[in-house]
């Protein structure tokens, strides 16, 4: 079943009657696909952080299943309190990041040198020497093996934010192959629900966007079979206002004041005692504790205040950098120190201004062409400065132990130069490559200034200590505790939320 609301759903008579009320990023239609995503980020907002949906819906639950026991008897867990994901969207070039070659053809290590660090034995590409200071925080996972059939975005970001390989829809439609309610959940919402709800905000937030709205979708992104109720609250940016960011299913539109609000509420009450008395229905019920906690929410005033980054001092947006993305991870310390668990920043690429016409791309690190002119001059300045800035405010806070940080992409970067796309060798442009990436992770228990793992002499396959995203996803959770992932179907059937990879317990 595909992920969308109908006209015709069960739900829609009583997501319609809130929707004067608090309205998703603009005004809604029951036809449009624009507005079928609008719908999804108010039911992220109003379902999330509630506990799990009575009567036949999806439950989850924290006893320790045998495969758990298994894994958590040779090590324990880890005690990060929160999990910071930097997803580098378009696909990050390894080859001129983290795992340079600088032995290896022109053709492949292209012009950047390697430089050194405050790591002993770990070095990063020349343009990132800001980062370069903070390398003793830093572990570079070289080996990891992404492959998808596509060799393409959609499959790339399903496999690197949920650990699952793509099933071969992926393949047969593309582009086309929207969210499905039974793709596996992503990492961010596993790790939601098994926490505690936040009391006053959601256990996943993501920021600035919904990753490839509204015409690419990208799977991966959302609770899917874990429920609705699961489901990361985006928080929206701009590169224009980068210190501006609302929860725009959570505002309160046309005037409404929260005292209105609460009057608007009483009546809505009275109306849904007496619809439970002529219905029982889980539905029902499912409805009312997600309206509940929408009306929670906007009547928080910590809530609010959560997202207000202008409300940091001048010399720390400056150290951040005063860009989405860098106001997008400084928003992501100010969310982690106030407790949520889990904060995925997806970069914002400028798809309207040189950027991408120089790199035969949508904006992003998508760098088809001309890809070293596209990293020196904005990509890598404007990525160094930001996280360079949150490992080094994590840590002067006393806070990056608590914290884990991972950065990911949905793929590398083909290390052979020439993409026939943008005219082979002379577009300088660097292809698809799903085969070998890098992930960096810091802080969680994590020990800083290492290297795990290798790629072979070009940077194309994995070669010593291979990973996949299913390790990589079985490490964050156990930096966070969590030992069980067991989940029960409609059926009241378990299931392994993830039956694969192992945690890289060599890195704690």
């Amino acid at each position: 079943m595909r992920y969308r609301w109908s006209c015709r759903s069960t739900a829609w008579p009583m997501l319609r009657s809130a929707c004067p009320l608090i309205s998703p990023i603009g005004p809604s239609s029951c036809t449009s696909d624009t507005a079928i995503m609008k719908r999804r980020v108010f039911l992220s907002a109003a379902a999330a952080g509630c506990s799990a949906l009575a009567g036949g819906e999806r439950r989850v639950f924290a006893q320790t299943s045998p495969l758990a026991a298994g894994r958590s008897a040779r090590t324990a867990p880890g005690t990060a309190r929160s999990t910071i994901l930097f997803f580098l969207s378009g696909g990050a070039s390894h080859i001129d990041m983290w795992d340079m070659k600088p032995a290896a053809p022109l053709e492949y290590r292209g012009p950047f040198q390697p430089i050194s660090t405050s790591a002993p034995g770990v070095t990063l590409c020349q343009h990132l020497p800001l980062l370069a200071q903070q390398a003793h925080h830093l572990a570079l996972l070289n080996s990891i093996g992404g492959s998808v059939s596509t060799n393409d975005h959609h499959a790339g970001y399903y496999y690197n934010l949920t650990g699952h390989v793509p099933d071969s829809t992926f393949l047969s439609l593309g582009n086309n192959r929207t969210p499905y309610a039974s793709d596996w959940p992503s990492m961010a919402t596993v790790a939601g629900s098994r926490r505690p709800p936040h009391p006053d905000l959601t256990n996943a937030i993501t920021i600035p966007h919904v990753e490839g709205a509204p015409a690419y979708t990208r799977p991966g992104q959302f609770a899917a079979r874990l429920g609705t109720q699961y489901d990361p609250l985006f928080v929206i940016g701009s590169r224009e206002k980068p210190t501006s960011f609302q929860a725009p299913a959570i505002t309160l539109e046309g005037g409404i004041t929260p005292d209105r609000l609460a009057d608007r509420t009483s009546m809505l009450q009275a109306l849904d005692d007496a619809r439970r008395d002529l219905d029982r229905s889980a539905a029902v019920e499912s409805w009312s504790a997600q309206q509940q906690r929408a009306f929670s929410l906007l009547m928080s005033r910590r809530t609010t205040a959560a997202f207000d980054v202008s409300q940091e001092p001048a010399e720390v947006l400056d150290r951040y950098g005063r860009t989405i993305n860098g106001t997008s991870l400084l928003l992501a310390r100010r969310l982690a120190e106030a407790g949520v668990p889990f904060i995925t920043v997806f970069w914002m690429g400028d798809e309207k201004q040189a950027e991408r016409r120089k790199c035969a791309s949508g904006g992003g690190w998508d760098t088809h062409g001309n890809n070293f002119q596209c990293l020196q001059d904005w990509l890598l300045p404007e990525f160094d400065r930001g996280f360079s800035a949150l490992v080094e405010d994590l840590s002067n806070r006393g806070l990056l132990d608590q914290t884990l940080l991972l950065i990911t992409s949905e793929m590398g970067r083909k290390p052979k130069i020439g993409d026939p796309r943008s005219g082979g060798p002379s577009g300088a442009g660097r292809d698809h490559w799903t085969h070998c990436l890098t992930n960096v992770m810091a802080g969680g228990g994590v020990q800083g200034g290492q290297t795990y793992g290798s790629s072979d002499r070009f940077a194309e396959y994995p070669q010593d200590r291979p990973l996949t995203p299913a390790d990589v996803a079985r490490t964050v959770y156990h930096a966070m505790g969590i030992t069980d992932l067991t989940a029960y179907d409609t059926q009241n059937r378990p299931y392994q939320l993830l039956d694969t990879g192992e945690p890289l317990t060599e890195l704690f």
